[in-house]
């Protein structure tokens, strides 16, 4: 690196929590390409932070916890740096923070992330984006490079630049929020001209601002250097955006799409010539011709479990055949796995100076816009010429200036050998040069989002790579009216980037919308960011409000960047807003705490909603979405929708009778195990994990639960349970007793019994009554074998203390068994000696399977209790027993019921939970997983990376310009799928709304007819005759109002209908409420039934 160029490091400490400072996960580990070769300088703060192995910990405790950043530079080597800062070490990747990104990822996509070094250039918008995504993913450095200063310009699109940043370097600029996100990487920045050997110290570079001729001098230097280098340039100008990728000549992607690999039940294999192998219609098979899949388990023709992979032929849901000839293999009898191997892929890309005249096949986004791809690849290239000749970018709204561009377009159009256009779209390519010069959020979050996983893939492998130009454009997003060219010109104001595109009066509009955010998570954060920074809500009659009932969690810190370690515990929506607040003073913003639910309509009553301009949805399950979607059609207002789902992601514009409702279409409900399965039959290790979550449940939270609720109120209870007289008051009756009987603990050492008296109970005693019922040779009722597949038959375990599984799953067990009791836990739990002796003076009882149990084996049964006619009378007989039981506690005896917490990897829950799981696993010979793989299941976890939600927000914001403009056609907005992983998108107009009609009218789900003046049942009956409809039936909720075979309720025609519903359906109308819906049943003139639309009746 040339001697002049500053380099500025900073790993500012972590802050105190609780008073502590934090130590830091230390991640500086051996670069698996190459390591840093720069000779620069460094602050010294850093430098002696370095030299002592530390991390400035008790520098930043003694300060309060706030970062250590020195202005000064001293003088030292980055390669001895690195080093003290970890390098060679091995990557500790901390789980709690991580875990939603280890489920996209995996761990050694992680590790290989950990050891790389990223270089950004040009920290615009853009440029800010991608640094945030990889600073949240944990590279291992991110440098930071720009000549240029900070401009009042930049604040319509960079979220980390403020006012008073304005003059500064735009790379040292960004160091200090950037460290924030994570301080187990180092951030360098470069502030002067980049020249191509520096960059043999990075896998990966990027470029956001660089001209043509350079790029091509730089992309050059990459392809050719031993390893490549993978070079990114990505450039947005207003609602254009452009990438490309050149990974080098012979790229590896170990894993293409990030999907786990395809598995079916083997139930049959011919021996044939291409044999053909069915297997069980449990679930369809997602196999495809080509596929590579690997035999294992099978018995008979154990020929095919030599591990060797077959090509997969003619593939059907439940079939294929493999090119295999087995006719002289043993017969098949029965079981058998096949699993897809997964197929590195190689990928030679060109570089830049060839792709340009050779450009391949584009990637596209919306099939509608086909034909753009090439115009772009145009349009960008005649940009850098008129930049290249005139050192400046086109005038916002100069035709002379579109004119020059255009004519430099079809210069190079008409000079093109291959690929000529026949005609160049001029009304594009002027919209093209009035924006160029501004860097729009959306459009950068949505980039940012891309060109971050690109990056990931580059370090990684994991993913297919972008191939190699990406073109994408918004125009739709533009006024729908024609923008006056004055109105584009600056104002001297942070939005003038944005109102060179849009305009000062759409701009007006943005600042005075008044929005409600539901949700301030993953898409809350990126959303309150993006909407900050476009002005949204930030004019005197704006007002944006955000509501989320949640509080911060440390698993939180990977994805929603306006969190810190320090704000762990506080809510969300407070903190949220106050850092919104900090990205744009001027945002007129309200955070609440209030889940927005059929609870807190007191809190978003009818005024509230209606004075909303738009609602932007920012949740994680659908049932809240599906209220959020009833709201929004019941008052009219335009919802933006969007969610994620891994490297996936999806947003849906609801516009008020120009586009279906969120509701409107769903998707099928997940396919749930039979419950027998889970309880005796599993066959895969979500069935044994689903099992060991209902078992810690049971055993941990309801069973204590239903104790305390006994002795609270034993009478009550007792009461309850002989009126219910019922299975399952039995049941909870029996486990009640159980629990403060025979399995009472009042030492450690009960406890350390009940959890070796468990392990025998679960993976021993049940096995063996389960086989002992149904032998391995059983039959069912038709003569087929009972263990057919996919049942899985099972063997008992034999408990040992030399295996340190069956010791954890007892030392788990005991310790939580203890917390349930209040039982002080003793350190020696954790020394398996200590453990295994305690284990050891346990005496287990011998077993003896029974005869005549019942064991469900119906897929459609939901409940193992059986009801009995007996069950009255034993329901009295336990409740004597649980009396005596209550006379022999210690007084004011309460248990402590423990609820399920997935993130605190402290409290042993994950350990029981996974110990359950895998022994049950080894009972039915099925893979076992680890703690982290069984968190992901049994938690639920879904998993989430910023790149998505980042690049999900940008479209909908994109949206969101086109909303409030409003006078926009449905075939101007847009609905998206998209997947970082393959990569694909997917846009498409909205669907409109069903449209009903009756006589001279039509109506949609949109409308809502309104009756005023507080009617009778009569009025309202006439005021639909008068429609042509005769109603039959009026209810309101679940309570019928009116039906006309009703002959008394004819006496309720001179009621008033609000008297009614307070009388009949008992309905509470608070003051806030001005009227109430019911739903009529109407018929036509020839009783066609017909579908009108929901009645509000305004009573006030």
């Amino acid at each position: 690196m040339a001697s002049n160029s500053s380099l500025h490091f900073m790993r500012p400490a972590k802050r105190a929590v609780g008073g502590e400072a934090e130590g830091e996960n230390q991640v500086g580990v051996e670069s698996l390409i190459k390591k840093h070769r720069i000779d620069c300088s460094i602050s010294t703060a850093t430098e002696a932070a370095a030299n002592t192995g530390g991390d400035g910990g008790t520098a930043a405790a003694t300060m309060g916890g706030k970062a250590n950043v020195s202005g000064g530079y001293g003088s030292g080597n980055v390669k001895a740096t690195m080093r003290a800062l970890g390098e060679g070490g091995s990557p500790d990747i901390d789980e709690d923070l991580h875990s939603r990104q280890l489920a996209v990822y995996g761990r050694e996509t992680m590790r290989r992330l950990f050891a790389s070094n990223v270089l950004i250039s040009g920290m615009n918008g853009l440029g800010a984006e991608i640094a945030k995504n990889l600073v949240l993913a944990g590279v291992k450095s991110v440098t930071l490079h720009d000549e240029g200063n900070v401009e009042l310009w930049d604040l319509s699109s960079n979220f980390i630049f403020s006012e008073d940043d304005v003059g500064k370097n735009r790379a040292l600029a960004c160091v200090q929020k950037l460290q924030e996100l994570n301080n187990s990487l180092v951030i360098s920045t470069s502030t002067t001209v980049l020249i191509k050997e520096q960059l043999s110290d990075f896998q990966a570079v990027v470029f956001t601002d660089v001209s043509l001729e350079k790029a091509i001098e730089f992309n050059d230097y990459c392809h050719s250097h031993q390893p490549p280098i993978a070079f990114i340039k990505s450039e947005v100008r207003g609602l254009f955006g452009s990438a490309f990728c050149d990974f080098g000549p012979e790229f590896t992607v170990f894993d293409v799409d990030g999907e786990d690999p395809h598995t079916g039940i083997v139930a049959s294999i011919s021996n044939d010539n291409t044999a053909l192998v069915t297997c069980v219609d449990d679930e369809r098979l997602e196999f495809q011709d080509g596929d590579l899949v690997v035999f294992s388990e099978v018995h008979g023709m154990t020929e095919l479990n030599d591990g060797r992979p077959r090509r997969v032929k003619n593939a059907r849901p439940y079939s294929f055949t493999i090119e295999e000839d087995t006719t002289n293999y043993a017969a098949y009898k029965k079981g058998g796995i096949v699993t897809q191997l997964k197929q590195p892929k190689v990928l030679n890309f060109k570089p830049l100076r060839e792709a340009l005249t050779d450009p391949g096949d584009f990637l596209l986004s919306d099939f509608s816009k086909f034909d753009r791809p090439p115009l772009l690849h145009l349009a960008f290239q005649a940009l850098d010429k008129f930049i290249s000749e005139f050192d400046r970018f086109p005038i916002a709204g100069s035709e002379e200036d579109a004119q020059k561009l255009i004519s430099l377009a079809s210069d190079i159009n008409n000079s093109s050998a291959d690929g000529k256009l026949e005609e160049i779209d001029q009304k594009l390519l002027r919209n093209f040069a009035f924006g160029a010069k501004a860097v729009l959020n959306p459009m950068a979050a949505m980039f940012g989002g891309i060109v971050g996983q690109e990056v990931v893939k580059a370090c990684s492998g994991k993913f297919h790579p972008l191939f190699q130009f990406f073109y994408f454009d918004s125009v739709e997003s533009l006024p729908s009216e024609i923008v006056d060219p004055s109105d584009l010109k600056p104002l001297n104001s942070r939005y003038d980037a944005q109102i060179s595109v849009f305009g000062a009066k759409l701009q007006k509009k943005l600042e005075d919308a008044q929005v409600f955010i539901v949700g301030s998570g993953a898409l809350g954060c990126e959303f309150l960011k993006n909407v900050a920074l476009m002005g949204v809500c930030c004019g005197n009659k704006g007002k944006l409000t955000v509501t989320d009932d949640d509080v911060i969690e440390k698993s939180n810190l990977s994805r929603q960047f306006l969190f810190r370690n320090w704000n762990i515990g506080q809510a969300k929506s407070t903190v949220a807003a106050s850092a919104a607040s900090l990205i744009n003073p001027h945002l007129h913003i309200e955070a609440l705490q209030n889940r927005a639910s059929p609870d807190t309509e007191n809190v978003f009553d009818d005024t509230f909603w209606e004075n909303l301009s738009i609602v932007i949805n920012a949740l994680d399950n659908v049932n809240a979405r599906l209220y959020i979607d009833q709201r929004c059609l019941y008052i009219q207002k335009p919802l933006l929708e969007s969610g994620t789902l891994g490297a996936k992601c999806n947003t849906q514009t609801v516009n008020p009778h120009l586009t279906e409702n969120y509701g409107a279409s769903r998707d099928p409900p997940e396919k749930q195990a039979p419950m027998c399965t889970v309880h005796s039959f599993p066959h895969n290790i979500d069935h044994c994990l689903t099992w060991a979550r209902s078992e810690f449940e049971g055993l941990l939270e309801k069973t204590p639960a239903e104790v305390n609720a006994y002795l609270t109120s034993p009478g009550e209870y007792t009461s309850a349970m002989k009126n219910a007289g019922d299975a399952q008051a039995r049941d909870n009756l029996e486990r009640v007793i159980e629990c403060l009987d025979k399995e009472r603990c009042e030492t450690f050492q009960d406890c350390i019994t009940w959890a070796r008296f468990k392990f025998e109970d679960y993976f021993a005693d049940r096995v063996r009554q389960l086989t002992f019922t149904f032998p391995e040779d059983a039959v069912t009722s038709n003569g087929t074998p009972f263990w057919s597949a996919p049942k899985r038959f099972p063997r008992p375990l034999q408990f040992s203390t030399d295996d340190l599984t069956h010791l954890n799953f007892v030392m788990a067990a005991s310790i939580l068994r203890a917390e349930t009791f209040g039982i002080p836990i003793p350190d020696w739990v954790k020394s398996p000696k200590k453990l295994a002796d305690a284990v050891n003076k346990v005496t287990v009882p011998n077993f003896q399977p029974k005869k005549d149990v019942k064991i469900v084996t119906d897929e459609k049964a939901t409940s193992l209790s059986t009801a009995s006619v007996d069950d009255a009378v034993v329901i009295n007989e336990l409740v004597l027993k649980l009396e005596i039981c209550q006379k022999k506690l210690p007084l004011g005896f309460q248990m402590n019921p423990i609820q399920f917490e997935k993130d605190d990897d402290t409290n042993y829950h994950m350990d029981l939970i996974a110990g359950l799981a895998n022994m049950r696993a080894r009972n039915y010979s099925i893979p076992e997983v680890d703690k982290l793989k069984a968190k992901f299941i049994a938690g639920r976890i879904i998993p989430a990376i910023a790149t998505s939600t980042a690049m999900a927000t940008g479209l909908v914001c994109l949206e969101l310009y086109k909303v409030l403009d409003g006078g926009h056609k449905l075939e101007a907005y847009r609905n998206t799928f998209a997947n970082l992983a393959l990569p694909l998108f997917s846009m498409a107009e909205p669907v409109p709304p069903k449209v009903i009609k009756h006589q001279d009218m039509s109506w949609t789900v949109w409308d809502r007819w309104i009756v005023r003046d507080n009617p009778t049942l009569k009025e309202l009956l006439q005021w639909l005759k008068r429609k042509g409809l005769g109603a039959y039936s009026i209810s309101y909720g679940s309570c019928l109002l009116y039906n006309s075979m009703f002959p008394r309720h004819r006496e309720r025609m001179d009621r008033k209908m609000v008297d009614l519903v307070r009388e009949v359906a008992k309905a509470e109308l608070p003051p806030y409420r001005w009227h109430f819906d019911v739903m009529v049943a109407c018929e036509d003139d020839e009783d066609n039934d017909i579908d009108i639309p929901q009645i509000s009746i305004y009573f006030r």
